[in-house]
């Protein structure tokens, strides 16, 4: 005799339902693989430091995924790109299946910005119809921010990214 026979219809319905919710729940508890290492960091010009909220992007896979997918970036919060090595001015990035405006700042070795480019989306399905947008300057870091966060902080070039706390005054 199974469960069925044993108990009404309405109670098995409500058993399935509430062991679907526990585990449920118990995926929700599992922690996300995908997860990037998040750090507060703060960019700082010749007057102030602004800190702001990074998720460091180190392997080639989480660099290629970047902010792919996303619909939204929090206002102070943005996405750093480390390289080991120098990467040349003709390297850039794309917004392929980016769903937000952002700015890219290119930052050499010790985070000093060389240049910062504004990107938009780009519409397009297939990655080669979207444009690249070369650094102009070589770079160690790329640091992805809302459109427009560099420019209404008072950041630009020659402004240096810091990830030290003791600068984040």
């Amino acid at each position: 005799m199974d469960l069925q026979d044993r108990l009404p219809a309405a109670v098995v319905k409500a058993l399935l339902v509430c062991l679907a919710l526990l585990f449920s729940g118990c995926l929700a508890a599992v922690p996300d693989n995908d997860a990037l290492p998040v750090e507060q960091v703060c960019l700082i010009s010749a007057d102030k430091a602004v800190p702001i909220t990074v998720e460091v992007a180190r392997t080639s896979a989480e660099r290629s995924r970047g902010l792919m997918g996303r619909e939204r970036l929090a206002p102070n919060a943005g996405m750093l790109f480390v390289y080991n090595n120098q990467r040349r001015a003709d390297h850039g990035f794309w917004m392929y299946r980016t769903l937000i405006p952002l700015d890219i700042a290119y930052l050499d070795r010790d985070g000093v910005i060389g240049a910062i480019r504004h990107m938009v989306p780009c519409p397009s399905d297939q990655g080669r119809d979207c444009p690249t947008y070369e650094a102009g300057v070589p770079f160690y870091r790329a640091l992805e921010m809302n459109q427009g966060y560099f420019e209404s902080q008072g950041i630009g070039v020659g402004d240096q990214l810091s990830r030290k706390p003791s600068d984040c005054r």
